[in-house]
C-alpha cells in the first residue's frame, strides 16, 4: 500500500472529519520545521508526509481510492489544476496555512509577517507529585491517574476533555524522577498543549528510611542483648521474612550493615542493590531487678554477677 496516512496522523481507519482536523492539527504543530530547528531536514520530511496524509483523507473520493487501492492509486486520479491528469500532493506550507490561516490560534499565512509565519508557543510543563510508597518503588507498579484537562477542538472552541493515564513505576525509581507526557496538559487558542510532568514522591514508611540505594532502619536492643547476642526478624519491603543473627558485641549507635538487601537500582543489570544498614540503639535499665542480673549472667557467660552488678 505504500505510505499508511492513517499511521502518519495517529488515527484509526474509522476516524470521522473531526478526528482528521483535530490529528493533523496536532502533527502538524508538532512536526513544522520552524518548530524543529536542530532536526530541520527529519521535520521537513514528515510534515510532507501529514500534510499529504491529511489531504488525502480528508478528501472523501480519495479516501475511498486509498482504502481500496492504496497510494498506488491515488497516482491514477485526477488533481485539479494538473495538466497530466495525476494526483499531485499540494504543497505542505499551503495546506498549512489554509488550515490555520484564518483560525482562532493567531496563524498567519506562511510568510506573511517576513518570517515564513508565526508558530504558537507551548507553554511551561504543568507538574505533579506522584506519591509512591516505598513497596511501590521497591516492587515497581503500574498506577492509574484519571485526568481532566481543556482542549481545542476543530472548530476553535474549548471543551473538556477526560483520559486515564497508565504510569508504570519502574523498580528502584527515586523521589524526584520525572515521567512527562508529552501535550496532555491544558491547551488554550493561540498555544501549544502543554507537557504534563509526574515527579515521583516518597511517603514515609513505619520502618525504613532511604538514602539512595540504600535502606536503613533502627531497632532498640536490651543491654542483655546488646552484650549477648540476639536475632532480628525482619519483614522486606516485598514481603520475605529475613532473620539476621547479630552475635557480636554492640553499643548505642552501632551500625550493621546487611548486603543486598537495599533498594533496587535502576539502570543496572536486575538483581542489583544497595544495602540494609541497621542502627543499633541500647536501652540501660534504670535498676536490676533480679531477672536483668540473670540474664546479664548468662550474656556474660555464666558467672559475670560481679561485672553485671557494676553494669
Amino acid at each position: 500500500m505504500g505510505m499508511d496516512y492513517y499511521s502518519v496522523l495517529m488515527v484509526e481507519k474509522t476516524a470521522t472529519d473531526e478526528d482528521l482536523k483535530k490529528a493533523y492539527r496536532k502533527v502538524a504543530m508538532k512536526w513544522h520545521p520552524d518548530k524543529n530547528p536542530t532536526n530541520k531536514l527529519e521535520a521537513e520530511a514528515m510534515f510532507k508526509q501529514i500534510s499529504e496524509a491529511y489531504e488525502v483523507l480528508s478528501n472523501p473520493q480519495r479516501r475511498q481510492v486509498y482504502d481500496q487501492h492504496g497510494e498506488e492509486g491515488l497516482k491514477h486520479m485526477p488533481s485539479a489544476g494538473c495538466s497530466n491528469g495525476l494526483f499531485n500532493p499540494r504543497n505542505a506550507e499551503d495546506i498549512f496555512a489554509e488550515f490555520f490561516g484564518s483560525s482562532p490560534f493567531g496563524f498567519r499565512a506562511a510568510g506573511s509577517d517576513g518570517n515564513g509565519g508565526s508558530i504558537p508557543k507551548k507553554p511551561p510543563p504543568v507538574e505533579s507529585k506522584l506519591p509512591c510508597t516505598l513497596e511501590e518503588l521497591y516492587s515497581g507498579s503500574t498506577r492509574k491517574m484519571k485526568i481532566s484537562r481543556t482542549v481545542v477542538d476543530a472548530h476553535g472552541r474549548i471543551v473538556q476533555e477526560s483520559e486515564i493515564l497508565s504510569i508504570d513505576v519502574k523498580p528502584g525509581w527515586k523521589k524526584g524522577t520525572k515521567i512527562t507526557f508529552l501535550d496532555k496538559g491544558n491547551e488554550q487558542p493561540s498555544q501549544l498543549p502543554a507537557d504534563l510532568v509526574f515527579i515521583i514522591d516518597e511517603k514515609p514508611h513505619q520502618v525504613y528510611n532511604r538514602d539512595g540505594n540504600d535502606l536503613m532502619m533502627n531497632y532498640t536492643v536490651t543491654l542483655a542483648e546488646a552484650i549477648g547476642g540476639t536475632t532480628l526478624n525482619l519483614t522486606t519491603l516485598d514481603g520475605r521474612s529475613l532473620s539476621i543473627a547479630v552475635t557480636q558485641m554492640v553499643k548505642p549507635g552501632y551500625e550493621f550493615v546487611v548486603e543486598g538487601e537495599g533498594m533496587p537500582i535502576a539502570r543496572e543489570p536486575a538483581g542489583s542493590r544497595g544495602d540494609l544498614k541497621i542502627k543499633f540503639e541500647v536501652t540501660f535499665p534504670t535498676q536490676l531487678t533480679p531477672q536483668h542480673r540473670t540474664a546479664l549472667k548468662q550474656a556474660l557467660g555464666g558467672e559475670g554477677g560481679g561485672a553485671s552488678a557494676e553494669c
